[in-house]
C-alpha cells in the first residue's frame, strides 16, 4: 500500500471538520468552474481532504453546522492550511431526481436549500455522491498555502506528498459499512428514483 501520496479534495472547511469528526460519510458535488473538462470527475480514490474557507455559506448549511462558518472576504486564504485528515473514497453514485437527494438530508451538513441549488445548477449535470471512509492524523499536518491551490476546483496536487502511516479510522469498518448501506437503500429505492 502506498505510503505517501499528494492528491487532495477540496471542500468547505466544514464539510472537511464533519467528515473528519465522524459527523457524516457523504459529500454532494458538482464540481468547480475550473474543472477538468467543465464536469466533474473523481480522478483519486485516494486523497488528502484540503480545507477551503472562500465560498462557505451559512445559510446552505444545518443549524450546527451554520454556526461553525466565519464568513471571509473574496479571495481570502488562510497562511497555512491544516491538513487532517486523508479519505479513501469508496462509493460514487450519480443523482438527478430532487427526491433522492432529499432522502438523504439526515446523512450531509447540508440543508434543503442547498440540495435544490445544486440540482438546479448546470441541470443537464448529475448531483455525485461520494461515500469517504476517512482516516485521521495524530497530528495535523500544516501546509503553507501556494497559489496553484487556489480556484474554484476540486482538485490539487500538494507540493509535497505527505505519509499515512500516522493515521487511524475516523469510524470503525461495521459502523462505515451500516451507513453506507443505509445510504445505498435511498439510493437505489425505485420510487425515489423515478423522474417525475
Amino acid at each position: 500500500m502506498e505510503l505517501c501520496f499528494n492528491q487532495a479534495l477540496k471542500e468547505w472547511s466544514v464539510a472537511v471538520s464533519a467528515l473528519t469528526q465522524g459527523d457524516t460519510i457523504l459529500l454532494l458535488r458538482k464540481g468547480g468552474i475550473r474543472e477538468h473538462q467543465r464536469t466533474f470527475q473523481v480522478e483519486q480514490d485516494r486523497v488528502w481532504l484540503y480545507p477551503t474557507y472562500e465560498h462557505q455559506k451559512p445559510h446552505l448549511l444545518k443549524a450546527p453546522y451554520a454556526e461553525q462558518v466565519e464568513p471571509v472576504s473574496s479571495g481570502w486564504h488562510p497562511e497555512t492550511v491544516a491538513i487532517a485528515a486523508w479519505a479513501e473514497i469508496t462509493h460514487i453514485f450519480q443523482v438527478t431526481e430532487e427526491p433522492t437527494v432529499t432522502a438523504l438530508l439526515p446523512f450531509h451538513i447540508w440543508n434543503e436549500q442547498f440540495v435544490t441549488e445544486r440540482l438546479k445548477w448546470k441541470p443537464s449535470q448529475p448531483l455525485y455522491v461520494l461515500l469517504l471512509r476517512v482516516h485521521q492524523l495524530a497530528n495535523p499536518r500544516h501546509i503553507s498555502y501556494r497559489a496553484e491551490y487556489g480556484g474554484c476546483r476540486s482538485w490539487i496536487d500538494l507540493h509535497e506528498p505527505i505519509s499515512i502511516q500516522d493515521t487511524t479510522p475516523v469510524l470503525s469498518e461495521t459502523t462505515y459499512h451500516q451507513q453506507v448501506e443505509a445510504i445505498q437503500q435511498i439510493l437505489e429505492s425505485p420510487l425515489l428514483n423515478t423522474p417525475a
